[in-house]
């Protein structure tokens, strides 16, 4: 039987820094929480506003699958590979950090803020070469569908990462429903509502609402109102 875990979005942790707003899923710097820890493999989902000309500076990491997912805004990515370049909206940007890597992220932007999600995933496989890559989609092949932008090879479609781990994003027109199968074994579900209101198997979503599904092979996700959303299907072990 399915289980599921309900994460509403006025129960995340809240850092206001001033030049940096972040709500965190899960614990992460002072805000702590020790039944929210992770879910699975899943370690950091971070929903940011970043003030204009502002950002991370330098900064490292090791043995974490980082990705980014900007929402608005251009955010301008630095890093030790000798990386640098800016996403927007409809990129994605991976960063395997293995045996360590140091970068910076900065808003591009001088007259408004930049929003994207900054997402955690446990490796798999430690202390691997350090590898970055970004993508950009077309954003109308999420319509009424899931449309992958992280699995754990790089055959598959968007890109990948050291995890058994695959991110959907989708956008339901209100009224549109569909199965998502899972695709892993001894994985889990992870949806977050980026926007409007959606139904998985019953249990209600409002804007930054998430839930985590384990012990299941498939999820229905219905739509109440015009939707997006974000779907990562982990390892659990």
């Amino acid at each position: 039987m399915a289980n599921y875990i309900f994460h509403q979005a006025e129960t995340r942790g809240d850092a206001n820094h001033g030049w940096l707003h972040s709500r965190h899923t899960f614990s992460f710097a002072e805000y702590m929480d020790p039944e929210r820890m992770s879910f699975g493999a899943l370690r950091v989902l971070n929903d940011d506003r970043v003030a204009a000309g502002r950002g991370f500076g330098a900064h490292p990491h090791n043995n974490m699958e980082i990705i980014s997912i900007p929402l608005e805004g251009d955010l301008e990515h630095q890093d030790s590979m000798g990386n640098k370049g800016v996403i927007r909206q409809g990129d994605i940007q991976i960063m395997s950090a293995g045996t360590g890597v140091t970068h910076s992220e900065y808003n591009a932007n001088k007259d408004k803020e930049v929003k994207f999600l900054q997402i955690w995933v446990i490796p798999a496989s430690r202390n691997v070469d350090p590898r970055y890559d970004q993508i950009t989609l077309d954003q109308k092949d999420r319509i009424n569908t899931f449309q992958q932008i992280i699995s754990p090879g790089p055959k598959e479609d968007g890109l990948w990462i050291h995890q058994n781990a695959w991110f959907s994003l989708a956008k339901f027109d209100a009224g549109f429903a569909k199965d998502y199968h899972f695709k892993g074994e001894g994985t889990g579900l992870y949806i977050f509502n980026l926007s409007g209101e959606i139904t998985v198997d019953g249990h209600t979503l409002h804007t930054r609402d998430a839930i985590g599904v384990e012990d299941a092979s498939s999820v229905e996700v219905r739509a109440n109102s015009l939707s997006e959303f974000l779907m990562i299907e982990v390892a659990m072990a």
